[in-house]
């Protein structure tokens, strides 16, 4: 099944992000899932501001790390986010993959669903905007 849309983002480990026994603290990797899944909303061009702008917020509802192999200072890594779901809530699949061999090191999944800004009423289908931007995207 041919992917709906994917982001790629290169990182390298630096001094910031490990702790003192040089491996990436658990909640770093929550900076490296933002960005790219920043990438991926800009590749819809529905990131937060133009969400906010359509009259919805897009809370993150549920998100779940794998974490296979650990992240080393100075590795040089590339995370992938991959739009896997859209018609009823965002679901974005995440994958950090060594740079180097390609080995898989920490799989992730994020779940985010439409609220109406301001009457915070949920909304249990995708939002029209978002659909068009997706099928447009597909094309």
């Amino acid at each position: 099944m041919k992917p709906i849309l994917i982001a790629r983002c290169p990182v390298t480990i630096y001094f910031y992000d490990v702790d003192p026994m040089n491996v990436v603290w658990h909640g770093n990797y929550f900076r490296f899932f933002e960005k790219v899944r920043s990438d991926l909303l800009d590749l819809l061009d529905y990131n937060y501001p133009q969400m906010k702008a359509s009259g919805f917020v897009w809370p993150i509802v549920d998100f779940r790390i794998k974490y296979i192999r650990p992240l080393h200072l100075q590795q040089k890594i590339i995370v992938e986010a991959e739009l896997v779901e859209y018609e009823n809530r965002l679901k974005i699949e995440y994958r950090i993959y060594d740079e180097d061999n390609g080995e898989v090191l920490t799989k992730a999944t994020s779940v985010q669903v439409a609220v109406k800004d301001g009457s915070h009423e949920l909304e249990f289908e995708s939002p029209a905007v978002l659909i068009n931007r997706v099928k447009k995207v597909m094309k």
